[in-house]
């Protein structure tokens, strides 16, 4: 049997923006959502060590970062790993990002503006769908 907090999504939150980041964990752990955030950055170079040493299941990424952009991470996810699934979540939800984010790896792209409750209902059917498929 798992404990509480082993049965919760392990998310890794990659943004520029301390607030984006702090809104994230506020609406995807409990009580309010189901998942649990192992890690944060706001560039590359610290995502890939948080994600390499905190193991998440799931990395959301936003395509302006501090000195570089989301989608270099991207590619260094899918050259390293096909296990995480990477939400991207951003202002730049152009047609053009939309599909250089899907040819780098991204599993999901949406708007923060207009999208940000589709993106944790995507979370939270994603922590449900890990739940539900441990062994009880």
């Amino acid at each position: 049997m798992s404990s509480p907090i082993s049965s919760l999504l392990r998310v890794f939150v990659v943004d520029d923006s301390t607030l984006v980041r702090q809104r994230l964990a506020a609406r995807i752990e409990p009580p309010a959502g189901e998942a649990l955030v192992v890690g944060e950055a706001e560039d590359v170079e610290t995502a890939l060590r948080g994600i390499e040493a905190s193991e998440p299941e799931v990395v959301i990424v936003d395509l302006r970062l501090t000195g570089c952009h989301g989608i270099d991470l991207l590619h260094a996810l899918r050259d390293r790993t096909d296990s995480i699934v990477t939400i991207v979540l951003t202002n730049y939800a152009t047609a053009v990002f939309r599909k250089a984010s899907f040819s780098a790896g991204a599993d999901y792209f949406f708007d923060k503006t207009t999208e940000f409750d589709l993106a944790m209902e995507t979370i939270a059917r994603l922590a449900r769908e890990k739940r539900e498929g441990e062994p009880g």
